[in-house]
C-alpha cells in the first residue's frame, strides 16, 4: 500500500520539520491509531498510513527523494519494509503500552538493597566548630534475627512458587496486527519472589524484616556548617535476598549562640565601647570560644571599626588551618546623664568650636571620670 496523501501533512508537521518533530508527531499519533489501542474499523489503514510516511521522512535519503520527486521518488520503497526506521520496535510498544510490554521487560528478582535513611542532627555552636561525638536512635528495618532474612519459621523452608513454577514473572500473549507479543508481568502469588513462605516466621510475619531502633553514634568533624550532611555507610536499613544495606544521612542544624555569628570559616562579634574608651584607647578582655583575649583598642577609635583575631574562627573543614575572629566596634551612646557629666560635655562642645579648655585638670580626664564615675 502506498498512500495518496503527502507524508507530512499524514504527520501533520511541515515540510521543514526536523528529525525530533517527526520523532514527536509519529509517535503522538501511532499511540491514537494502534489497534490495539483504537478499536475504530480505520484505525489499522490510518496506523499503516502513518508508519508509511514516517519510515520515508525520517530516512534523509529517502525524505530528499520525495521532496523532490514526490511519491514516484521513493517508488512505493516505504511500504517494503514492516519496521519503523531506526526505532526499536521495543522502544515502540513501551512508548505506546508502558514498560513491561515485550520481551525486554522482565520483573526485579533476586537481592534488593535497603532504603537509605535521612535524619537531622541538632548540634550546639561549639560543637560544631570543635567536632563532637554525638549519639543518636534511628528506626530502621532490619534483617530479622529469628529467621535470617527467609520469611519462614525456623526449621521451614520456602518454596518453589507454583503458578511461576519458580519463575518470579507470569506472561500473556497479546495479538496485534504484528503478529503475538508477550506481555511479562510479576507473579501475583509470589510478588516476583519465584517462592511461597507457607509457614511464616513468628518474629517478622514472612515480611523478611523488622523494625528496631537503633542508637548510633555519629562523629562530626570541626567545622560543620548548617545543612552539612554526614554519611554513615550501610547504617540505612537492610536489603533483602542478601542485598546490600542504605546509607543513614545525618542532616546538620546548628543552635545560634548568644554572641557569635558565623560567616564561613570566620566568626564575627559585636564589641561596645563607650565614649572614652573609644575616643581614649583602652584594653579589654574580648570573648573568643576558647577565653577570653586581650584587645587593645587605640585612641580614636571610630564606630563600626574591626579587628581581626587570627586563628581564632572556625576550623576549615576539607583543608588545615581556622578562620579568625572579626570584632566590630560600636560606640555607646549614653542615655541618661547626671548635671555633672551635662556640664562636662557641654564644656568639651566649647573646645571643638575653639574655646579654651579648662586648666585645673585635663579636660578629657575630666570626662572619663565623670563617665566612667572615677
Amino acid at each position: 500500500m502506498t498512500t495518496t496523501r503527502d507524508y507530512y501533512e499524514v504527520l501533520g508537521v511541515p515540510r521543514t520539520a526536523s528529525a525530533d518533530d517527526l520523532k514527536r508527531a509519529f509517535y503522538k499519533l501511532a499511540r491514537q491509531y494502534h489497534p490495539d489501542v483504537n478499536k475504530e474499523p480505520d484505525a489499522a489503514a490510518n496506523f499503516k498510513e502513518i508508519n508509511e510516511a514516517y519510515q520515508v521522512l525520517s530516512d534523509d535519503d529517502k525524505r530528499a527523494m520525495y521532496d523532490r520527486f514526490g511519491q514516484a521518488g521513493v517508488n512505493g520503497a516505504a511500504g517494503a519494509s514492516a519496521g519503523f526506521g531506526d526505532i526499536p520496535f521495543t522502544d515502540i510498544f513501551e512508548s505506546l503500552f508502558g514498560a513491561g510490554f515485550g520481551a525486554r521487560a522482565r520483573t526485579r528478582r533476586g537481592p534488593q538493597p535497603g532504603a537509605h535513611l535521612k535524619t537531622t542532627l541538632t548540634l550546639e555552636f561549639e560543637e560544631a566548630v570543635f567536632g563532637a561525638d554525638k549519639e543518636i536512635s534511628v528506626p530502621r528495618l532490619e534483617t530479622c534475627p529469628s529467621c535470617k532474612g527467609s520469611g519462614a519459621e525456623p526449621g521451614t523452608t520456602p518454596t518453589r512458587c507454583p503458578q511461576c513454577r519458580g519463575t518470579g514473572e507470569v506472561r500473556r500473549a497479546t495479538q496485534s496486527i504484528f503478529g503475538q507479543f508477550i506481555n511479562v508481568a510479576p507473579c501475583p502469588r509470589c510478588n516476583g519472589e519465584g517462592e511461597v513462605i507457607n509457614t511464616p516466621c513468628h518474629e517478622c510475619g514472612g515480611q523478611k524484616r523488622v523494625q528496631v531502633m537503633r542508637k548510633l553514634v555519629v562523629k562530626v568533624p570541626p567545622g560543620v556548617d548548617e545543612g552539612t550532611q554526614i554519611r554513615l555507610q550501610g547504617e540505612g536499613e537492610s536489603g533483602t535476598s542478601g542485598g546490600p544495606s542504605g546509607h543513614l544521612y545525618a542532616q546538620i542544624a546548628i543552635k545560634p549562640h548568644p554572641k557569635f555569628k558565623r560567616d564561613n570559616q570566620d566568626l564575627l562579634f559585636d564589641l561596645t565601647l563607650n565614649f572614652p574608651q573609644a575616643a581614649l584607647g583602652a584594653e579589654i578582655q574580648a570573648p573568643t570560644l576558647e577565653g577570653e583575649e586581650l584587645l587593645k583598642i587605640p585612641a580614636g577609635t571610630q564606630h563600626g571599626k574591626t579587628f581581626r583575631l587570627k586563628g581564632k574562627g572556625v576550623p576549615n573543614l576539607k583543608r588545615s588551618g581556622r578562620g579568625d575572629l572579626i570584632v566590630t566596634v560600636a560606640v555607646s551612646v549614653p542615655t541618661h546623664l547626671s548635671e555633672k557629666q551635662k556640664a562636662l560635655l557641654r564644656e568639651f562642645a566649647r573646645t571643638l568650636d575653639g574655646a579654651p579648655p579648662s586648666e585645673d585638670k585635663g579636660f578629657l580626664d575630666q570626662i572619663k571620670d565623670a563617665i566612667m564615675g572615677s
